[in-house]
């Protein structure tokens, strides 16, 4: 890191990591999901899955903050659903989420007034000209602290990834939910 960087938040740090982590595995992935904790604690309270990580506790700061990815089962259930249904033990001090999408812009909801059953209305998004695939990561902690990370799949570079507090607010609203 370059002197005149300004260290980022370690919420950053891991949406960033997670959003690069899910893009080595390339497009089409499925929800991915992950508990999010402070990988000292992590270290003390769960030594055999620290070691299975392969994480050093040499090198672990206080704050810095580890994703152990959890199992995504939620099938065909809407996303606001499935995540609804979760509640995190108090060690888990945050969650996170990746997922691809497709945006339409608003002029596009005209023309697909007409779809009724949602595998029309599926069919008419992936074929619309105008169509942007993103891959969409979010993560909040219990303290309410949010962040999220956009990846375009047209502009497919790391440093084209956006990042903001308030990008996707129903989705972090969402998570938020399980932490209660």
């Amino acid at each position: 890191m370059d002197a005149e960087e300004p260290l980022m938040h370690p919420l950053t740090t891991a949406v960033l990591e997670l959003e690069t982590h899910v893009h080595a595995d390339g497009w089409d992935q499925p929800v991915r999901l992950f508990a999010l904790a402070y990988m000292s604690e992590l270290i003390e309270r769960e030594p055999d899955l620290a070691a299975a990580m392969e994480l050093d506790a040499t090198n672990a700061s206080g704050n810095e903050l580890i994703p152990v990815e959890q199992e995504w089962s939620a099938g065909t259930e809407q996303i606001d659903e499935a995540l609804a249904q979760i509640a995190w033990p108090p060690q888990v001090v945050g969650t996170a989420i990746v997922v691809e999408r497709i945006l339409l812009p608003p002029s596009a909801e005209a023309e697909l007034e007409g779809e009724k059953e949602m595998a029309e209305l599926i069919e008419a998004a992936v074929g619309h000209p105008d169509r942007r695939e993103v891959r969409l990561a979010a993560a909040v902690l219990r303290d309410g602290r949010r962040m999220c990370a956009i990846r375009l799949r047209d502009k497919d570079n790391d440093d084209d990834v956006l990042t903001g507090i308030d990008l996707l607010p129903g989705l972090t609203d969402a998570l938020a939910l399980t932490l209660e």
